[in-house]
Order: C-alpha cells, then sequence, then structure tokens
C-alpha cells in the first residue's frame, strides 16, 4: 500500500485513528525535528539499519504534513516531490542543462538560490529566509555566512580570536543575569563564528565534545563506583585525568 494512501486511511475523519485525525502542522513539528535528528544520530553511529528505520520515520513526516495540508486544499505529497524534482534539475544546470563546469556547482547553485528567493522574499535583506526555528549555533553560522557574502567579515582570523577575547571580558564584566545572558550569546556567537573561518562545523565540533566529555565521565563513574558522588573535588579532578589518559580520543 503506498505511503500516501496509509497516511489518508490514517486521517480519515470517520474510520482512521484518533490521534493523527487530532494532529495539525503545530503539534507534528516537534516529531519532525526530532525524527531529522534521529537520521543524523543514525549516520554518527555507522549504523545503517538504523538510519534506514529513521529514513522512514522522517518520510512519514513528510507525509503526515502533507496529507494535512491537501486536506486543507494547499498541496498534496506528490505536489512535494514534483517541487524538490524541478527544484534540483533548475539549481543543477551543470548537469542537466547548458551550465558552467561542474567544479563551479556550488557557486552556481548558490546564485540560481539567491534569485529565487529574491524573488519569492520581500524582505530585501541578506539575511532573509533564515529560519527561527533553526538550531541556534547553525542559525549563527548561516546569519554570518549570509553577511560575509556581502563584505561584512573579519579579513582574517586574528580579528576573530581578538573578538572572541573582547566577548569574555565583557562576559567577565557583566553584572546582572540579563546581562550574564547578553554577553554569553555574544560570546557564543563569536566562537561559531571562529568555527566558521577555521571551515569548522559548529555543530557537529560540539556533539563531538559532548560525546567525548560523556565518555570520560562515565569513566569516571565507573573507576569510583558508588563513591564518585561524596569524593572531593580534587579527588574527582585526579579521576578525571586518569579518565582523559584512557580515552584520549
Amino acid at each position: 500500500m503506498p505511503l500516501a494512501t496509509v497516511m489518508a486511511r490514517l486521517r480519515d475523519p470517520e474510520t482512521g485513528c484518533p490521534w493523527d485525525i487530532e494532529q495539525d502542522f503545530a503539534s507534528i513539528a516537534p516529531y519532525t525535528i526530532e525524527e531529522a535528528y534521529e537520521v543524523a544520530d543514525a549516520i554518527e553511529r555507522q549504523d545503517m539499519p538504523a538510519l534506514r528505520d529513521e529514513l522512514g520515520d522522517l518520510l512519514l513526516q513528510v507525509a503526515f504534513h502533507s496529507r494535512m495540508a491537501e486536506q486543507a486544499g494547499h498541496f498534496a505529497l506528490q505536489d512535494v516531490i514534483d517541487g524538490i524534482t524541478q527544484k534540483m534539475v533548475r539549481r543543477h544546470p551543470h548537469v542537466f542543462g547548458e551550465g558552467t563546469r561542474r567544479e563551479d556547482g556550488h557557486a552556481q547553485w548558490e546564485a540560481i538560490k539567491a534569485v529565487e528567493r529574491a524573488d519569492k522574499e520581500p524582505d530585501p535583506s541578506a539575511l532573509a529566509g533564515v529560519a527561527q526555528a533553526l538550531p541556534a549555533l547553525l542559525r549563527a553560522e548561516k546569519l554570518q555566512k549570509r553577511a560575509a557574502r556581502t563584505g561584512f567579515d573579519w579579513p582574517d582570523i586574528e580579528g576573530v580570536t581578538a573578538k572572541i577575547e573582547e566577548e569574555l571580558d565583557e562576559v567577565r564584566a557583566a553584572a546582572t543575569p540579563a546581562e550574564r545572558e547578553e554577553e554569553v550569546g555574544d560570546l557564543l556567537f563569536a566562537v561559531v563564528n571562529l568555527a566558521r573561518h577555521l571551515k569548522v562545523d559548529p555543530e557537529a565540533a560540539l556533539r563531538t565534545a559532548n560525546r567525548k566529555f560523556e565518555r570520560r565521565f562515565r569513566a569516571m563513574e565507573n573507576e569510583a563506583g558508588e563513591a564518585f558522588v561524596a569524593l572531593p573535588l580534587d579527588a574527582k579532578e585526579a579521576l578525571w585525568q586518569r579518565a582523559k589518559q584512557s580515552t584520549a580520543q
């Protein structure tokens, strides 16, 4: 049975599933985001059976939103498929048409995308269209890249690192919770800028750091056992140093 048919049956007002029927775009959106992250997690773990399953779950989200849109008279799943197919062909003239040579493909993609955005986006800003719902690190990087295309960017990495030091000083000087929140945000934004200049994906870098911290912390817990929580800080620091040596990566 085609996925679109399954979704139509689930959303049927008379015979469908009560839970599926009562959902709307806003209630399903968090599941869509969650499934995208689970796809990324399966890729990071190089778990191909899990990736197959998670891609199916993500595809279900596309079908779910499309069915709700169809019921509201907006578009159907096939319209979504046709739209992305046409977009891929349109944005790859070096593959499907008489565009420039293949190695220029990314630059050409961005140029075509900018023209399309200008045609449909009433906001003339270079920052228009960067989704508010993106993870904060990713959105910061996208905003910086957009600004850089206009020439608003540090010419070298020395300016970026100096800005981080400046923002760190401002964090130290912040006197109220609101000021500290603002200054820490500025510091994080500056660190994302450093990652961009170093051609490092900040989201991936932070995920790697999270995994490393978890691995080392668990090693500390395993070595100390039930006594871990009650240990003084210097003893925990000694455990941490040993964990770093035993889990170097």
